[in-house]
C-alpha cells in the first residue's frame, strides 16, 4: 500500500508547487478595458501624481544633508547618478504598464511572469513599503509644522503622555494621526477629488522649487565649488575642498541616498484601472515625471552648493539658512509652503496605491474578497482605503522617523529589483 499512496502524495506536492508557480494570463483588449474603477486620470494627471508623491520634503533637506556629510559640491553629479538609476528603473515600469495596465503595480507585473508565491511575497511587501512611506511622511508633516510653531506640539504631549518603550515614539503624535485620516476622507471620497488636491498643491511646491532656484541665481558665486581647505574654519570637517572634497567614493554614497529621495514615482503604475488610455498615458507620465523631478533636484543643489560653502550648510533646513545667509528672511516663509505642500502630496502619493494593491490582490483571491468592493458612489475601494488608512496612521502616531525609513528602504530595493528581473524574463 505504501506505493500508491507514496505516488498520491508525491502527485499532491507536485500539484502545491504548480499552484506556487501558476502565473496571471495577460487579459485581452477587452478583458483589459474592463473594471469597476473609474477611468477619469488624464496624463496630466498621471504626471502631476508622479511628480507630487516624489517631490516632497526630501527637496528642502536631502540636498543639504548630502552636501553637507557625504558629496560636497558633488552633490549635483550625485542627483544625476540618482536620476539615472530612477531612470532605468521607471523604464521597466514604464514597459509593464504599456503591456499589463492593471491595477497592483509590482504585484500584477510579477504574478504574470514569476507566479503566485512571488506575487503575494511582493504584495505584502509594497503594502508594508507604502504604509511604512505613509506613516513616515505624515510624521514628517507633524514634525515639520510643529518647529514652525515652536515644538509647542511635541512639547505637550511629551509633558502629558510620554511613552517610554523601546523602538517606539516618545510621545503618541496624534497629529500625524489626524492628518493621515483627513487625506484618508480624501482618497476614499473618489480618484477625481483626489487628483485635484494634487494638482493645485503640486503646482505649488514647483513654483516654490522655482522661486528658490530663480532668486539663488542672483546669488551665486562659482568660489563655493573650488574651496581651499586652509580657508575653512578650524573643527569643521569639510574633506579636501574643490567640487569632490570627499572624493569618487563621497560622490557615489551621496547618490545612493540620493536615490532614496526619488522613490515614489511607482505609485503611477498602480492606476492603471483609473487612467485614461492607460498603455500610453502611463508611461508617459512615467518617464516625464522623473525628468522634471531630475531638473529640480539637480538645478536646486547647484543652485544650493554654489550660493554657500557646503561645509556651513545646516543639514535639517539648508534653504532657510541659506536664505538667511544672505539676507533674505521672507524667503523662509515661502520655503515654508513649498515644503508643506510638498509632503502634502507626498503623503496623498504614499496612501494612494495601498487600497489599489489590496483591491488587485483581493480580485485575484489572494486575500478577502470582500477588499476588492468598489463603493457604487464614490467607485473607490472604500473599505481597503479605510483599513489601509488608519493602519498607517496608526504607525505614525507610535513609531519614530528614523526606524520607519530604514524598514521603507528595504521593501523599495525589493520592489525595484523584481520589476527589473521580470522584465528580463518577460522577454
Amino acid at each position: 500500500m505504501s506505493g500508491p499512496s507514496g505516488g498520491q502524495s508525491q502527485n499532491g506536492m507536485m500539484r502545491f508547487l504548480r499552484m506556487l508557480i501558476r502565473t496571471k494570463k495577460i487579459p485581452d483588449e477587452e478583458g483589459l478595458k474592463e473594471t469597476s474603477l473609474a477611468r477619469v486620470l488624464g496624463a496630466f494627471d498621471l504626471t502631476a501624481l508622479g511628480v507630487g508623491s516624489t517631490l516632497g520634503a526630501g527637496i528642502y533637506v536631502v540636498a543639504g544633508q548630502v552636501a553637507r556629510q557625504t558629496a560636497g559640491p558633488s552633490v549635483f553629479v550625485s542627483f544625476l547618478v540618482a536620476a539615472l538609476a530612477s531612470v532605468l528603473a521607471g523604464l521597466c515600469y514604464a514597459e509593464f504598464a504599456a503591456r499589463v495596465p492593471k491595477a497592483g503595480s509590482a504585484y500584477v507585473y510579477s504574478y504574470v511572469t514569476v507566479g503566485e508565491l512571488m506575487a503575494f511575497i511582493i504584495g505584502w511587501n509594497m503594502i508594508l513599503e507604502y504604509a511604512i512611506g505613509t506613516a513616515s511622511v505624515a510624521r514628517a508633516w507633524s514634525s515639520y509644522f510643529d518647529s514652525l510653531v515652536d515644538n509647542k506640539i511635541q512639547n505637550f504631549f511629551k509633558d502629558n503622555m510620554p511613552m517610554d518603550l523601546t523602538g517606539l515614539s516618545t510621545y503618541p503624535d496624534f497629529f500625524s494621526f489626524g492628518i493621515t485620516l483627513l487625506l484618508t476622507a480624501l482618497l476614499a471620497f473618489g480618484v477625481r477629488e483626489s487628483a485635484k488636491f494634487n494638482n493645485v498643491f503640486t503646482a505649488v511646491n514647483l513654483l516654490v522649487v522655482l522661486y528658490v532656484v530663480i532668486c539663488g541665481l542672483f546669488k551665486v558665486d562659482s568660489k563655493n565649488w573650488n574651496l581651499d581647505p586652509a580657508d575653512m574654519p578650524p573643527g569643521v570637517d569639510g574633506g579636501n575642498g574643490g567640487f569632490l572634497p570627499f572624493g569618487f567614493s563621497g560622490m557615489m554614497s551621496g547618490a545612493a541616498t540620493c536615490f532614496y529621495a526619488f522613490v515614489g514615482f511607482d505609485c503611477v503604475a498602480t492606476t492603471g484601472e483609473e487612467a485614461k488610455n492607460p498603455q500610453r498615458n502611463i508611461p508617459l507620465a512615467i518617464i516625464v515625471s522623473l525628468i522634471i523631478i531630475s531638473l529640480a533636484y539637480c538645478s536646486l543643489s547647484a543652485v544650493l552648493t554654489l550660493m554657500c560653502p557646503y561645509y556651513l550648510l545646516d543639514p535639517n533646513a539648508p534653504l532657510p539658512f541659506v536664505f538667511d545667509r544672505e539676507g533674505w528672511g521672507v524667503a523662509k516663509y515661502i520655503i515654508s509652503v513649498g515644503a508643506l505642500c510638498g509632503l502634502s502630496t507626498s503623503l496623498l502619493g504614499a496612501m494612494f496605491p495601498l487600497p489599489r494593491i489590496l483591491y488587485a490582490m483581493a480580485t485575484d483571491s489572494i486575500i478577502f474578497k470582500v477588499l476588492a468592493q468598489i463603493n457604487d458612489r464614490f467607485k473607490t475601494p472604500l473599505l481597503a482605503t479605510i483599513i489601509t488608512g488608519i493602519f498607517s496612521g496608526l504607525m505614525a502616531m507610535m513609531f519614530n522617523l528614523k526606524e520607519l525609513v530604514d524598514m521603507m528602504s528595504i521593501g523599495t530595493l525589493l520592489a525595484y529589483t523584481l520589476v527589473a528581473v521580470c522584465v528580463l524574463i518577460l522577454r
